[in-house]
Protein backbone atom coordinates (compact mmCIF):
# COMPACT_ATOMS: atom_id res chain seq x y z
CA UNK A 1 0.00 0.00 0.00
CA UNK A 2 1.61 3.27 -1.17
CA UNK A 3 2.13 6.36 0.93
CA UNK A 4 -0.58 8.45 -0.83
CA UNK A 5 -3.22 5.77 -0.16
CA UNK A 6 -2.35 5.65 3.53
CA UNK A 7 -2.61 9.44 3.74
CA UNK A 8 -6.04 9.36 2.09
CA UNK A 9 -7.35 6.67 4.45
CA UNK A 10 -5.93 8.54 7.43
CA UNK A 11 -7.58 11.75 6.22
CA UNK A 12 -10.97 9.96 5.90
CA UNK A 13 -10.69 8.64 9.46
CA UNK A 14 -9.71 12.09 10.73
CA UNK A 15 -12.64 13.72 8.95
CA UNK A 16 -15.05 11.13 10.36
CA UNK A 17 -13.75 11.88 13.87
CA UNK A 18 -14.23 15.57 13.18
CA UNK A 19 -17.78 14.92 11.98
CA UNK A 20 -18.47 12.92 15.16
CA UNK A 21 -17.20 15.86 17.22
CA UNK A 22 -19.57 18.25 15.44
CA UNK A 23 -22.53 15.85 15.87
CA UNK A 24 -21.89 15.32 19.57
CA UNK A 25 -21.38 19.05 20.08
CA UNK A 26 -24.67 19.92 18.40
CA UNK A 27 -26.65 17.43 20.48
CA UNK A 28 -24.86 18.15 23.75
CA UNK A 29 -25.08 21.93 23.50
CA UNK A 30 -28.72 22.04 22.43
CA UNK A 31 -29.81 19.50 25.08
CA UNK A 32 -27.76 20.91 27.95
CA UNK A 33 -29.61 22.29 30.95
CA UNK A 34 -29.52 26.04 30.65
CA UNK A 35 -30.34 26.43 34.33
CA UNK A 36 -27.39 24.24 35.34
CA UNK A 37 -25.05 26.09 32.99
CA UNK A 38 -26.19 29.41 34.45
CA UNK A 39 -25.61 28.12 37.99
CA UNK A 40 -22.10 26.89 37.16
CA UNK A 41 -21.22 30.07 35.28
CA UNK A 42 -22.39 32.21 38.19
CA UNK A 43 -20.05 30.20 40.43
CA UNK A 44 -17.09 30.97 38.15
CA UNK A 45 -16.95 27.92 35.86
CA UNK A 46 -15.28 29.17 32.66
CA UNK A 47 -16.48 26.23 30.57
CA UNK A 48 -20.07 26.92 31.63
CA UNK A 49 -19.61 30.58 30.68
CA UNK A 50 -18.54 29.46 27.20
CA UNK A 51 -21.65 27.26 26.95
CA UNK A 52 -23.87 30.18 28.03
CA UNK A 53 -22.22 32.38 25.40
CA UNK A 54 -23.01 29.78 22.74
CA UNK A 55 -26.61 29.24 23.89
CA UNK A 56 -27.20 33.00 23.68
CA UNK A 57 -26.14 32.77 20.00
CA UNK A 58 -28.00 29.59 19.15
CA UNK A 59 -28.48 30.46 15.46
CA UNK A 60 -24.77 31.13 14.98
CA UNK A 61 -23.95 27.96 16.94
CA UNK A 62 -26.15 25.70 14.82
CA UNK A 63 -24.90 27.33 11.62
CA UNK A 64 -21.23 26.80 12.50
CA UNK A 65 -21.73 23.19 13.59
CA UNK A 66 -23.77 22.31 10.51
CA UNK A 67 -21.17 23.96 8.29
CA UNK A 68 -18.31 22.05 9.91
CA UNK A 69 -20.24 18.78 9.93
CA UNK A 70 -21.21 18.98 6.26
CA UNK A 71 -17.72 19.97 5.14
CA UNK A 72 -16.23 17.04 7.07
CA UNK A 73 -18.76 14.52 5.71
CA UNK A 74 -18.51 15.72 2.10
CA UNK A 75 -14.72 15.81 2.22
CA UNK A 76 -14.52 12.33 3.74
CA UNK A 77 -16.92 10.93 1.14
CA UNK A 78 -15.00 12.58 -1.72
CA UNK A 79 -11.64 11.20 -0.53
CA UNK A 80 -13.11 7.72 -0.01
CA UNK A 81 -14.67 7.79 -3.47
CA UNK A 82 -11.34 8.76 -5.06
CA UNK A 83 -9.50 5.98 -3.22
CA UNK A 84 -12.03 3.28 -4.12
CA UNK A 85 -12.25 4.35 -7.77
CA UNK A 86 -8.48 3.98 -7.94
CA UNK A 87 -8.78 0.48 -6.50
CA UNK A 88 -11.95 -0.84 -8.20
CA UNK A 89 -12.58 1.46 -11.13
CA UNK A 90 -16.16 2.50 -11.84
CA UNK A 91 -17.50 0.13 -9.18
CA UNK A 92 -15.63 2.17 -6.59
CA UNK A 93 -18.41 4.78 -6.63
CA UNK A 94 -20.99 2.25 -5.42
CA UNK A 95 -18.56 0.82 -2.88
CA UNK A 96 -17.74 4.28 -1.57
CA UNK A 97 -21.43 5.20 -1.26
CA UNK A 98 -22.26 2.05 0.70
CA UNK A 99 -19.21 2.15 2.96
CA UNK A 100 -19.37 5.87 3.72
CA UNK A 101 -23.11 5.74 4.40
CA UNK A 102 -22.53 3.11 7.09
CA UNK A 103 -19.47 4.84 8.54
CA UNK A 104 -21.07 8.30 8.65
CA UNK A 105 -24.41 7.05 9.97
CA UNK A 106 -23.00 4.81 12.70
CA UNK A 107 -19.75 6.44 13.78
CA UNK A 108 -20.25 10.11 12.86
CA UNK A 109 -23.96 10.57 13.63
CA UNK A 110 -25.80 7.95 15.72
CA UNK A 111 -22.98 6.95 18.08
CA UNK A 112 -21.79 10.46 19.09
CA UNK A 113 -25.35 11.82 19.32
CA UNK A 114 -26.47 8.87 21.46
CA UNK A 115 -23.60 9.48 23.84
CA UNK A 116 -24.28 13.24 23.94
CA UNK A 117 -28.02 12.94 24.52
CA UNK A 118 -27.37 10.75 27.57
CA UNK A 119 -24.70 13.11 28.98
CA UNK A 120 -25.61 16.53 27.56
CA UNK A 121 -24.20 18.67 30.38
CA UNK A 122 -20.89 16.79 30.47
CA UNK A 123 -20.48 16.96 26.70
CA UNK A 124 -21.46 20.63 26.59
CA UNK A 125 -18.88 21.56 29.23
CA UNK A 126 -16.20 19.55 27.44
CA UNK A 127 -16.71 20.97 23.93
CA UNK A 128 -17.89 24.46 24.93
CA UNK A 129 -14.57 26.37 24.85
CA UNK A 130 -13.42 24.78 21.58
CA UNK A 131 -16.78 25.29 19.85
CA UNK A 132 -16.81 28.92 20.98
CA UNK A 133 -13.50 29.49 19.17
CA UNK A 134 -14.85 27.64 16.12
CA UNK A 135 -18.03 29.77 16.05
CA UNK A 136 -15.95 32.95 16.25
CA UNK A 137 -13.75 31.81 13.33
CA UNK A 138 -16.64 30.68 11.12
CA UNK A 139 -18.92 33.60 12.03
CA UNK A 140 -18.41 35.55 8.73
CA UNK A 141 -19.26 32.47 6.67
CA UNK A 142 -22.21 31.57 8.91
CA UNK A 143 -23.64 35.09 8.72
CA UNK A 144 -23.33 35.01 4.93
CA UNK A 145 -25.23 31.72 4.79
CA UNK A 146 -27.90 33.13 7.14
CA UNK A 147 -28.33 36.18 4.92
CA UNK A 148 -28.81 33.95 1.88
CA UNK A 149 -31.37 31.86 3.78
CA UNK A 150 -33.35 34.94 4.87
CA UNK A 151 -33.40 36.36 1.37
CA UNK A 152 -34.64 33.03 0.05
CA UNK A 153 -37.43 32.99 2.63
CA UNK A 154 -38.42 36.53 1.67
CA UNK A 155 -38.79 35.45 -1.95
CA UNK A 156 -41.51 33.08 -0.78
CA UNK A 157 -43.10 35.63 1.59
CA UNK A 158 -41.88 34.05 4.82
CA UNK A 159 -40.19 35.97 7.63
CA UNK A 160 -38.31 33.71 10.01
CA UNK A 161 -38.14 36.28 12.82
CA UNK A 162 -41.87 37.17 12.85
CA UNK A 163 -42.85 34.02 14.77
CA UNK A 164 -43.29 34.03 18.51
CA UNK A 165 -43.26 31.18 20.99
CA UNK A 166 -46.71 29.74 21.65
CA UNK A 167 -45.67 28.58 25.13
CA UNK A 168 -45.20 31.21 27.82
CA UNK A 169 -42.24 30.98 30.22
CA UNK A 170 -44.69 30.12 33.01
CA UNK A 171 -46.16 27.20 31.08
CA UNK A 172 -42.67 26.04 30.12
CA UNK A 173 -41.69 26.00 33.81
CA UNK A 174 -44.89 24.15 34.68
CA UNK A 175 -44.17 21.52 32.02
CA UNK A 176 -40.61 21.12 33.32
CA UNK A 177 -41.94 20.57 36.84
CA UNK A 178 -44.41 17.92 35.63
CA UNK A 179 -41.60 16.23 33.69
CA UNK A 180 -39.42 16.02 36.82
CA UNK A 181 -42.36 14.50 38.74
CA UNK A 182 -42.89 11.83 36.05
CA UNK A 183 -39.20 10.98 36.03
CA UNK A 184 -39.17 10.58 39.79
CA UNK A 185 -36.97 13.58 40.53
CA UNK A 186 -39.65 15.42 42.50
CA UNK A 187 -42.46 14.39 44.84
CA UNK A 188 -46.05 15.54 44.43
CA UNK A 189 -45.92 17.96 47.37
CA UNK A 190 -42.93 19.77 45.85
CA UNK A 191 -44.72 19.94 42.49
CA UNK A 192 -47.81 21.43 44.14
CA UNK A 193 -45.73 24.06 45.92
CA UNK A 194 -43.85 25.14 42.79
CA UNK A 195 -47.03 25.08 40.73
CA UNK A 196 -48.80 27.21 43.32
CA UNK A 197 -46.08 29.85 43.13
CA UNK A 198 -46.62 30.04 39.37
CA UNK A 199 -50.39 30.32 39.95
CA UNK A 200 -50.16 33.38 42.21
CA UNK A 201 -50.58 35.69 39.23
CA UNK A 202 -53.59 33.74 37.91
CA UNK A 203 -55.75 33.59 41.05
CA UNK A 204 -57.44 36.51 42.81
CA UNK A 205 -58.03 37.08 46.50
CA UNK A 206 -61.72 36.44 45.82
CA UNK A 207 -60.80 32.81 45.04
CA UNK A 208 -59.24 32.10 48.42
CA UNK A 209 -60.86 34.60 50.80
CA UNK A 210 -62.84 33.62 53.87
CA UNK A 211 -66.42 34.40 52.87
CA UNK A 212 -68.32 36.97 54.89
CA UNK A 213 -70.74 34.28 56.11
CA UNK A 214 -67.83 32.46 57.75
CA UNK A 215 -66.14 35.54 59.19
CA UNK A 216 -65.96 36.06 62.94
CA UNK A 217 -66.73 39.71 63.64
CA UNK A 218 -67.31 41.91 66.66
CA UNK A 219 -70.02 44.50 67.28
CA UNK A 220 -68.29 47.54 68.74
CA UNK A 221 -71.51 48.44 70.52
CA UNK A 222 -71.32 45.41 72.83
CA UNK A 223 -69.93 45.78 76.39
CA UNK A 224 -66.11 45.62 76.56
CA UNK A 225 -66.21 42.58 78.84
CA UNK A 226 -68.24 40.67 76.27
CA UNK A 227 -65.86 41.72 73.50
CA UNK A 228 -62.89 40.47 75.55
CA UNK A 229 -64.63 37.12 76.00
CA UNK A 230 -65.27 36.87 72.24
CA UNK A 231 -61.64 37.60 71.41
CA UNK A 232 -60.37 35.05 73.92
CA UNK A 233 -62.81 32.43 72.62
CA UNK A 234 -61.80 33.04 69.02
CA UNK A 235 -58.99 31.15 67.34
CA UNK A 236 -57.95 34.29 65.44
CA UNK A 237 -55.65 37.12 66.49
CA UNK A 238 -57.33 39.74 64.29
CA UNK A 239 -61.09 40.30 64.14
CA UNK A 240 -63.10 42.82 62.06
CA UNK A 241 -65.14 45.29 64.13
CA UNK A 242 -68.44 46.74 62.87
CA UNK A 243 -70.88 49.39 64.04
CA UNK A 244 -74.69 49.38 63.50
CA UNK A 245 -74.47 47.05 60.49
CA UNK A 246 -72.20 44.00 59.92
CA UNK A 247 -71.25 45.49 56.54
CA UNK A 248 -70.07 48.71 58.18
CA UNK A 249 -66.57 47.65 59.20
CA UNK A 250 -64.95 50.40 61.26
CA UNK A 251 -61.71 48.72 62.26
CA UNK A 252 -59.71 45.60 63.04
CA UNK A 253 -59.13 44.46 66.62
CA UNK A 254 -55.82 42.72 67.33
CA UNK A 255 -55.86 40.41 70.35
CA UNK A 256 -52.39 41.58 71.38
CA UNK A 257 -53.47 45.23 71.39
CA UNK A 258 -56.54 44.34 73.43
CA UNK A 259 -54.54 42.38 76.00
CA UNK A 260 -51.98 45.18 76.24
CA UNK A 261 -54.78 47.68 76.93
CA UNK A 262 -56.37 45.26 79.38
CA UNK A 263 -53.06 44.97 81.26
CA UNK A 264 -52.63 48.74 81.28
CA UNK A 265 -56.10 49.09 82.84
CA UNK A 266 -55.27 46.56 85.52
CA UNK A 267 -57.78 44.04 84.22
CA UNK A 268 -60.72 46.43 84.38
CA UNK A 269 -62.56 45.49 81.21
CA UNK A 270 -65.25 48.13 81.59
CA UNK A 271 -62.60 50.86 81.48
CA UNK A 272 -61.48 49.84 77.97
CA UNK A 273 -62.51 52.03 75.04
CA UNK A 274 -62.60 49.55 72.14
CA UNK A 275 -62.74 52.35 69.53
CA UNK A 276 -59.25 53.47 70.62
CA UNK A 277 -57.81 49.96 70.43
CA UNK A 278 -58.91 49.02 66.91
CA UNK A 279 -56.77 49.87 63.87
CA UNK A 280 -58.02 51.23 60.57
CA UNK A 281 -59.40 48.56 58.19
CA UNK A 282 -57.68 47.89 54.89
CA UNK A 283 -59.97 47.15 51.96
CA UNK A 284 -58.79 45.46 48.76
CA UNK A 285 -60.69 44.57 45.55
CA UNK A 286 -61.65 40.93 45.15
CA UNK A 287 -59.98 40.93 41.72
CA UNK A 288 -56.51 41.62 43.16
CA UNK A 289 -54.15 38.80 42.19
CA UNK A 290 -52.50 36.78 44.91
CA UNK A 291 -49.08 37.89 43.71
CA UNK A 292 -50.07 41.56 43.95
CA UNK A 293 -51.68 41.06 47.36
CA UNK A 294 -48.64 39.22 48.69
CA UNK A 295 -46.46 42.11 47.57
CA UNK A 296 -48.89 44.58 49.17
CA UNK A 297 -48.80 42.68 52.47
CA UNK A 298 -45.01 42.96 52.47
CA UNK A 299 -44.99 46.64 51.59
CA UNK A 300 -47.62 47.65 54.16
CA UNK A 301 -46.30 45.19 56.75
CA UNK A 302 -49.81 43.96 57.40
CA UNK A 303 -51.24 40.45 57.48
CA UNK A 304 -54.96 41.16 57.21
CA UNK A 305 -57.21 42.77 54.58
CA UNK A 306 -60.96 42.98 53.97
CA UNK A 307 -62.20 42.07 50.49
CA UNK A 308 -64.85 44.12 48.68
CA UNK A 309 -66.50 43.80 45.27
CA UNK A 310 -66.73 46.44 42.56
CA UNK A 311 -69.56 48.16 44.44
CA UNK A 312 -67.61 48.35 47.70
CA UNK A 313 -69.72 45.67 49.36
CA UNK A 314 -67.91 43.48 51.86
CA UNK A 315 -67.29 39.99 50.48
CA UNK A 316 -64.86 38.48 52.96
CA UNK A 317 -61.33 38.73 54.29
CA UNK A 318 -57.90 37.51 53.27
CA UNK A 319 -54.76 37.09 55.34
CA UNK A 320 -51.10 36.55 54.62
CA UNK A 321 -51.49 33.04 55.98
CA UNK A 322 -54.21 32.31 53.42
CA UNK A 323 -51.82 33.14 50.57
CA UNK A 324 -48.96 31.18 52.11
CA UNK A 325 -51.28 28.19 52.51
CA UNK A 326 -51.94 28.35 48.78
CA UNK A 327 -48.24 27.61 48.33
CA UNK A 328 -47.30 25.21 51.12
CA UNK A 329 -50.70 23.77 52.06
CA UNK A 330 -52.58 24.06 55.36
CA UNK A 331 -50.70 25.76 58.19
CA UNK A 332 -52.24 24.77 61.50
CA UNK A 333 -51.18 25.61 65.04
CA UNK A 334 -52.30 24.24 68.41
CA UNK A 335 -55.38 26.49 68.40
CA UNK A 336 -56.64 25.56 64.93
CA UNK A 337 -59.42 23.08 64.48
CA UNK A 338 -58.33 19.94 62.64
CA UNK A 339 -61.56 19.34 60.77
CA UNK A 340 -61.13 18.85 57.06
CA UNK A 341 -63.61 19.44 54.29
CA UNK A 342 -62.71 16.25 52.38
CA UNK A 343 -63.35 12.89 54.07
CA UNK A 344 -62.69 9.57 52.28
CA UNK A 345 -65.39 6.91 52.61
CA UNK A 346 -65.03 3.10 52.75
CA UNK A 347 -66.70 2.71 49.35
CA UNK A 348 -64.04 4.87 47.66
CA UNK A 349 -66.11 8.04 47.49
CA UNK A 350 -65.44 11.34 49.28
CA UNK A 351 -67.69 13.47 51.45
CA UNK A 352 -66.83 17.05 50.57
CA UNK A 353 -68.01 20.29 52.15
CA UNK A 354 -69.57 22.64 49.64
CA UNK A 355 -67.13 25.41 50.60
CA UNK A 356 -64.06 23.36 49.64
CA UNK A 357 -62.37 25.02 46.69
CA UNK A 358 -61.82 23.15 43.45
CA UNK A 359 -58.16 24.10 43.66
CA UNK A 360 -57.75 22.44 47.08
CA UNK A 361 -59.65 19.36 45.90
CA UNK A 362 -57.42 19.06 42.83
CA UNK A 363 -54.29 19.34 44.93
CA UNK A 364 -55.48 16.85 47.53
CA UNK A 365 -56.72 14.16 45.14
CA UNK A 366 -54.49 15.02 42.15
CA UNK A 367 -57.53 15.77 39.97
CA UNK A 368 -57.80 18.32 37.18
CA UNK A 369 -61.29 19.78 37.55
CA UNK A 370 -61.69 23.21 35.97
CA UNK A 371 -62.20 26.18 38.30
CA UNK A 372 -62.39 28.84 35.62
CA UNK A 373 -66.08 29.73 36.18
CA UNK A 374 -66.42 28.80 39.86
CA UNK A 375 -64.14 28.36 42.85
CA UNK A 376 -65.92 25.87 45.15
CA UNK A 377 -67.37 22.38 44.81
CA UNK A 378 -70.86 23.74 45.46
CA UNK A 379 -70.29 26.34 42.76
CA UNK A 380 -69.27 23.63 40.30
CA UNK A 381 -72.48 21.63 40.89
CA UNK A 382 -74.72 24.70 40.67
CA UNK A 383 -72.95 25.94 37.54
CA UNK A 384 -73.04 22.63 35.72
CA UNK A 385 -76.57 21.64 36.76
CA UNK A 386 -77.89 25.19 36.20
CA UNK A 387 -80.07 24.79 39.27
CA UNK A 388 -79.85 24.67 43.06
CA UNK A 389 -80.43 20.95 43.61
CA UNK A 390 -82.21 19.31 46.51
CA UNK A 391 -80.61 16.76 48.87
CA UNK A 392 -80.58 13.34 47.25
CA UNK A 393 -80.16 14.61 43.72
CA UNK A 394 -77.06 13.45 41.86
CA UNK A 395 -75.31 14.61 38.71
CA UNK A 396 -72.54 13.35 36.48
CA UNK A 397 -69.84 15.82 35.48
CA UNK A 398 -66.25 15.29 34.38
CA UNK A 399 -66.43 11.48 34.78
CA UNK A 400 -67.52 11.86 38.40
CA UNK A 401 -70.80 11.52 40.24
CA UNK A 402 -71.79 14.43 42.51
CA UNK A 403 -74.55 13.65 45.02
CA UNK A 404 -76.05 16.42 47.15
CA UNK A 405 -76.10 15.31 50.79
CA UNK A 406 -77.07 18.49 52.68
CA UNK A 407 -78.44 21.91 51.80
CA UNK A 408 -79.05 24.98 53.93
CA UNK A 409 -81.34 27.45 52.23
CA UNK A 410 -79.64 28.06 48.86
CA UNK A 411 -76.26 26.72 49.97
CA UNK A 412 -74.99 23.22 49.23
CA UNK A 413 -73.13 22.31 52.40
CA UNK A 414 -72.18 18.67 51.80
CA UNK A 415 -71.72 16.51 48.71
CA UNK A 416 -70.55 12.99 47.96
CA UNK A 417 -68.18 12.64 45.01
CA UNK A 418 -67.30 9.29 43.47
CA UNK A 419 -65.43 8.23 40.36
CA UNK A 420 -67.59 6.57 37.74
CA UNK A 421 -67.19 2.95 36.83
CA UNK A 422 -66.88 2.23 33.08
CA UNK A 423 -70.48 0.97 32.97
CA UNK A 424 -71.74 4.19 34.57
CA UNK A 425 -69.91 6.50 32.19
CA UNK A 426 -72.51 6.38 29.44
CA UNK A 427 -74.96 9.05 30.60
CA UNK A 428 -73.42 12.50 30.99
CA UNK A 429 -76.66 14.08 32.19
CA UNK A 430 -78.29 14.29 35.60
CA UNK A 431 -79.07 10.94 37.20
CA UNK A 432 -81.43 12.21 39.83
Amino acid sequence: MDHALLLSIGAVILLLLLSAFFSASETGLTAASRARMHHLARNGNKRAKAVEWLLDRREDLIGALLLGNNVANIAASSLATGVLIGMFGEHGVAYATAIMTVLVLVFAEVMPKTYAINRPDRVALFVGPLVRVLVAILLPVVRTVQAIVRQTFRLFGARVHDTTDDVSPTEELRSSIDLHVREGGMVKHERDMLGSILDLAEYAVGDIMIHRQEMQTIDIGEPPAQIVDQVLASGHTRLPVWRDNPDNIVGVLHARDLLRELSRRGGATEAIDISKVVTDPWFVPETTTLRAQLSAFRQKRQHFALVVDEYGTLQGLVTLEDILEEIVGDIRDEHDKTATGVRPQPDGSWLVDGTVTIRDLNRLLDWHLSDEDFSTVAGLVIHESRTIPEPGQSFVFFDRKFEVMKRQRNRLTSLRISLLKPSENDDPDSTG
